[in-house]
């Protein structure tokens, strides 16, 4: 799934924009300002040559799809043997679905958090002057506040993770029971689509304030002898709805879900027909 597209970055924009002194009124007022404030063809980075400000921080995300990708999947798999055989059981069921997809998003954080440092650290406006591109974002990140700050916002990257993949591998399994079973390929295809569909929408909803507070701690650049006023999760959740409101622990909802819904479809009928393809070979 293609995160390196202009949906994510505006729903970074929105989820940050209080907290950077930016203010957009949804989606389409974000886009619009953007556009118009710093065009659509130039940036304020000469390493991204004529692509727009919707496009910075692209090459991040770009390396992060396949291992991230591979490792969710391969971590379910490989979780949900060790917990069938843990509890005695020979077949998946509702809450072996949804502890073996919180496991998985646990495990694909580790993969995952110093790529989203790098990405949200470029595409936000404030910050992106530094650095003249990924390389020099991290080379930069690294030596001015150490080599555990690529690691900086984990905790809260788990709960994202746990979250999403609780809910899109849990909605998977019990939509799949739901819907009509099917003997074609097309029909498998169907309910595939569906299943993933109905999951990547339910796990958006789980873990998107999460989300809000991961990119606000990630933004933060750590100073010697000040506590950071988004330091952890939870409490972070907390002060977003003390100080902003319910809403703001949503912003940028409408185009996560937008890319994370049927985004959560086509990439498990990818997989599994991948899987199947892999199968057919070995035979």
């Amino acid at each position: 799934m293609a995160e390196e597209k202009p949906l994510p970055f505006v729903y970074h924009q929105l989820q940050t924009g209080t907290a950077t002194g930016e203010s957009y009124n949804g989606m389409v007022d974000c886009f619009r300002k953007i556009i118009k404030n710093e065009g659509y063809g130039t940036t304020s980075t000469p390493t991204q040559g004529n692509f727009s400000r919707l496009y910075r921080g692209i090459t991040a995300p770009i390396l992060m799809e396949a291992p991230k990708r591979a490792t969710k999947f391969a971590a379910n798999d490989e979780w949900g043997k060790f917990y069938r055989n843990m509890f005695g059981v020979t077949q998946m069921n509702q809450s072996l679905s949804v502890l073996t997809g919180a496991t998985a998003g646990a495990t694909e954080s580790f993969v995952v958090v110093p790529f989203e440092l790098v990405k949200i650290r470029l595409q936000d406006k404030a910050s992106a002057g530094k650095y003249k591109g990924m390389v020099d974002c991290v080379v930069k990140t690294v030596r001015n506040e150490g080599v555990l700050t690529m690691y900086q916002g984990l905790e809260s990257t788990l709960w994202r993770h746990i979250l999403w993949n609780a809910g899109y591998f849990g909605c998977i399994f019990q939509v799949r029971q739901m819907l009509p079973k099917q003997d074609t390929k097309s029909g498998k295809m169907t309910n595939d689509l569906i299943s993933g569909a109905v999951g990547g929408t339910v796990g958006t909803i789980l873990n998107t304030p999460m989300d809000v507070v991961k990119s606000r701690i990630q933004n933060t650049p750590k100073v010697a002898g000040q506590i950071p006023k988004y330091n952890w999760a939870w409490p972070g959740v907390v002060t977003v709805f003390r100080e902003e409101g319910f809403g703001a622990l949503y912003k940028g909802f409408l185009p996560k879900v937008l890319r994370l819904g049927p985004g959560g479809g086509i990439l498990l009928v990818v997989f599994t027909t991948v899987m199947d393809t892999f199968r057919q070979w070995q035979v």
